[in-house]
């Protein structure tokens, strides 16, 4: 049995404070190999019935990319036709998307019609299944700052565009789209904290005991 000191535990709770959504990113390459690597280590992740539903897709193809960039830029623009006033003017002031600094664009979906797993789990909770591909990103997002590698999760796009950019199959669900390579500034505190658009709670405020 392996056993995990005081040490390991002060470090892998450094790990978590230090994690970040990274939106700026150096110009630097990654290293070879260096996405295969955090998708090996994903793919360790707990899924529903073992049903391993995660779908990775390494974007390397340069119109592809400038397709996904155009369409940030007008969910972007919609989004931010949500808001007025002080709050609509300091939205346009925050950088939501590293993509076109970041050396490394990963999509990642969820196979809803894997039969892997044979359905267990699925039947009265069929959301696990997506459930289980966000698990994989937090791993990866974790074993990417072990590294010193950045990873931002761009979320102002359309699925559906997404799915015709990259032509995945129709039972693939989108789930996330992931800037990855070096932060140009580390730091403890979300950026979107820094700018003042939201500040970060503690766990008091989100536990109910019955």
């Amino acid at each position: 049995m392996v056993e995990f000191d005081d040490t390991f535990r002060r470090h892998l709770h450094e790990l978590f404070v230090w994690r970040r959504d990274v939106r700026r990113f150096r110009s630097d390459p990654l290293p070879d190999r260096a996405v295969d690597r955090l998708i090996e280590t994903a793919c360790l992740s707990p899924s529903v019935g073992l049903s391993q539903p995660w779908r990775f897709v390494i974007v390397d193809d340069a119109a592809r990319r400038r397709a996904v960039i155009d369409d940030f830029k007008a969910c972007n623009a919609d989004a931010l036709n949500c808001y007025s006033g002080e709050r609509a003017a300091r939205y346009a002031t925050l950088k939501l998307s590293g993509l076109e600094q970041a050396p490394g664009h990963l999509a990642v979906f969820a196979d809803k019609a894997t039969d892997v797993g044979h359905g267990l789990g699925r039947a009265t909770m069929p959301e696990t299944t997506e459930y289980s591909v966000v698990a994989a990103i937090t791993a990866m997002w974790l074993a990417a700052r072990a590294e010193g590698i950045g990873l931002g999760w761009v979320s102002i796009l359309n699925p559906d565009r997404i799915h015709a950019i990259l032509d995945v199959p129709d039972t693939w669900k989108f789930i996330a789209y992931l800037c990855i390579g070096y932060p140009e500034v580390e730091c403890d505190q979300p950026e979107l904290e820094q700018a003042k658009w939201e500040h970060r709670r503690g766990a008091e405020e989100f536990t109910l005991r019955r």
